[in-house]
């Protein structure tokens, strides 16, 4: 979490967990105090204002596969083969997402292996913060919509989607590790040892980095430095590999002149 002084407010900038377990919980205690400070929270999407049909209709129109053909015809026999031999390593029936785009076969399989052991979206960062607002009457909002998600998603190129569904599934058989050591990174600030973690592998594809991480922090920085003009305090949660690394949040803040101190408390 990093911290940036406006010229009459305060703006939080905290990395997020999207999914987490509830032994993770409670957060470290800077989260709630960042939270109690701040009049409004933004996040990539505004999570309370998700309606689960319009979600599904985007899905079916996004995600699913159209024209007759199935995953296998998208992936190729050699990638086929390689997503189905790792899908089977991890227990997941590659059958069932027949039909699925491969970036949606993706996110899918890793929400599935998360959930499988043990972490929800109702444990996650945003979740939780929103639960908050909405007792506490504060303010959320999205940076972006949902459609808007999906369609960077969809856009991808078809070897960037293969890729990604290989990537995703490789990274499947570690996943505890994986998580473990990304959530006691997390917690401590380790920001080195998350950017080793998160951003080297995204790295290895150049199309994916710049679609998830690039593009959108560019939109997202224009949006935060206007807030900076504001009377309220904001705590905005984004994911967290987009507040590392040269082009993580607080590194373009600091490219437009502003500062964003990182946060820390004694462990």
């Amino acid at each position: 979490m990093w911290k940036v002084e406006g010229s009459n407010n305060r703006i939080y900038l905290l990395g997020s967990v999207h999914m987490l377990r509830e032994s993770d919980h409670p957060l470290p205690a800077a989260m709630y105090e960042a939270y109690a400070d701040s009049d409004a929270l933004i996040m990539e999407i505004d999570i309370t204002a998700i309606d689960p049909v319009a979600t599904q209709a985007m899905v079916n129109e996004l995600g699913l596969i159209k024209g007759g053909k199935q995953l296998g015809d998208l992936l190729g026999e050699k990638d086929y083969a390689e997503a189905q031999r790792l899908a089977e390593s991890i227990n997941i029936p590659l059958s069932m997402l027949a039909s699925a785009e491969p970036w949606f076969a993706a996110i899918t399989i890793d929400s599935l292996m998360l959930m499988r052991i043990g972490f929800s979206p109702a444990n996650g960062v945003e979740m939780r913060f929103a639960e908050s607002a909405a007792v506490d009457g504060k303010a959320v909002s999205g940076f972006e919509t949902e459609r808007q998600q999906l369609e960077m998603l969809d856009g991808l190129s078809p070897q960037a989607q293969r890729d990604l569904l290989l990537q995703t599934l490789a990274e499947s058989t570690n996943v505890v590790e994986i998580m473990d050591d990304l959530i006691e990174a997390w917690r401590r600030g380790d920001t080195k040892r998350l950017e080793d973690e998160l951003l080297t592998e995204i790295k290895r594809y150049p199309e994916i980095y710049q679609a998830i991480v690039v593009r959108r922090n560019e939109n997202w920085i224009e949006q935060i430095v206007e807030l900076l003009d504001d009377r309220q305090n904001y705590l905005i949660i984004v994911g967290t590999m987009h507040m590392i690394g040269e082009s993580g949040l607080p590194a373009l803040l600091k490219e437009k002149g502003h500062v964003a101190v990182q946060m820390h408390q004694p462990q």
